[in-house]
């Protein structure tokens, strides 16, 4: 079943997880949404990683690594 992100764009936010700036939390979201018509269900953990590897903080094995553990959980 789908389930809408809550996105502050005032506190910039997507359901708690706060980001620099919209442009960020714009593709964050974009990310999120797509994933989401494949049965994603986002926590904020996962947001907060997804966050992270478009701030360039991760890197690309490193998310690989933490989706295949399913650490995000």
């Amino acid at each position: 079943m789908y389930q809408a992100l809550v996105i502050d764009r005032e506190n910039c936010s997507i359901q708690g997880v706060v980001f620099p700036n919209l442009t960020v939390l714009e593709e964050t979201a974009h990310a999120i949404g797509s994933n989401m018509f494949e049965g994603f269900i986002p926590t904020a953990k996962s947001i907060s990683l997804i966050r992270d590897y478009i701030l360039g903080e991760l890197s690309l094995q490193e998310l690989v690594f933490i989706t295949k553990s399913k650490a995000y959980v």
